[in-house]
């Protein structure tokens, strides 16, 4: 299991493809050692400009350089793909029928109402 200063080993950010090891920093970070820790392992330049860091603060980076990224070791992010699935093709005589019914029952309710309206005023 990793103790406290077996995880502060661990800790390095990057910053367009340099890295830098703050594990020493960590207690001393002005914005608290959680900053860091959330940026350990990724790019973390929108991080620090964001931030808007003082020019000493630039200037301490030095100190906690390691070295560049090979970016040929970085995985290429592929895109997602959905598996290929046949086309469903739903039933389609259910679909007629409620066409069918949309326009036959205001038809009959229509001539339903014609009817009625014949046969009180004939009588």
């Amino acid at each position: 299991m990793f103790e406290k200063h077996d995880l502060f080993k661990l800790v390095s950010v990057s910053f367009v493809q340099q890295v830098y090891d703050v594990t020493k920093f960590l207690e001393d970070h002005p914005g608290g050692d959680e900053v860091l820790l959330s940026a350990t392992g990724k790019d973390a330049t929108d991080d620090f400009e964001d931030v808007g860091h003082s020019d000493s603060a630039r200037d301490m980076m030095d100190q906690y350089y390691v070295g560049e990224i090979d970016i040929s070791t970085i995985p290429k992010k592929t895109t997602y793909k959905p598996p290929n699935q046949p086309h469903y093709n739903q039933d389609k005589t259910s679909e007629f029928i409620i066409k069918l019914l949309q326009f036959l029952v205001p038809l009959a309710i229509l001539c339903l109402a014609v009817g009625i309206h014949h046969y009180t005023k004939s009588s």
